[in-house]
């Protein structure tokens, strides 16, 4: 087991980057998901008001509370600001869903102590890892 899966079994808190309240989206099918597995799942988007029954806030740096894992919904490009400020929550984990990647942002992320997973589903992960 890696020490991405050994740190997604002990989180507790999940900043979804990009959670969308539409029910048809990847976001918002694995932010239930995660909710429904005990996480506490926090949405972080501009333009929503609240997600799953969770205040949204427009900014990681809004969020009030420690997160442990930042979970990105957002086009590659978005990536680097995204790790910058996961970094300056004191977040533990940057986690890149499935067809987001950004060498150079994850490096700095990784450099700055942060786990990070690039381009892999946290949902699919999460079930992996149940008995």
């Amino acid at each position: 087991m890696s020490a991405a899966d050994d740190f997604l079994r002990s989180a507790r808190t999940i900043a979804v980057v990009g959670l969308s309240s539409n029910p048809l989206r990847p976001s918002h099918g694995v932010a239930a998901y995660l909710q429904s597995q005990s996480y506490r799942v926090i949405p972080v988007n501009p333009g929503e008001a609240t997600v799953l029954g969770e205040r949204a806030y427009p900014r990681l740096e809004d969020v009030p509370v420690p997160v442990d894992i930042v979970d990105v919904f957002r086009r590659s490009d978005a990536v680097p600001e995204i790790a910058a400020s996961a970094t300056a929550i004191g977040a533990k984990m940057l986690w890149l869903q499935e067809g987001v990647t950004h060498p150079a942002a994850e490096a700095q992320a990784r450099a700055a102590g942060l786990l990070v997973v690039s381009d892999r589903c946290i949902l699919k992960a999460h079930r992996a890892l149940r008995p």
